[in-house]
């Protein structure tokens, strides 16, 4: 089977699109409006558990109102959950109020 020249630029033109400088541009202004739209992103009591003790700030507000949450024995069955989620599981430990004092500190950090 030949395959012709008109063919072969056929298969690499798109590939060659996708190298151009336009659509390059386009990516990386694109990743960049991700980022920032992320950066902008606040955490709050909806936001999972991991990710407010991936950042030190809401970490330290989580811990001052629900110290040791992060040493939990069942931390890695509830860390994907939010503290909204976990409420009702908590035995009363996560109040109302508690959340509300948490939702503060966490808008404080924006």
């Amino acid at each position: 089977m030949k395959i012709t020249f008109a063919r072969t630029l056929g298969l690499v033109a798109p590939l060659a699109l996708l190298a151009s400088p336009a659509v390059a541009d386009h990516h990386a202004e694109s990743e960049a409006e991700a980022n920032d739209a992320q950066e902008a992103a606040a955490l709050t009591i909806d936001t999972p558990i991991e990710a407010l003790m991936a950042d030190e700030g809401a970490k330290a507000v989580v811990l001052e109102s629900l110290p040791g949450l992060d040493e939990h024995p069942a931390y890695g069955q509830f860390k994907s959950m939010t503290l909204k989620q976990l409420q009702p599981m908590s035995m009363g430990m996560i109040t109302d109020e508690v959340l509300a004092k948490i939702a503060e500190g966490l808008a404080a950090l924006a």
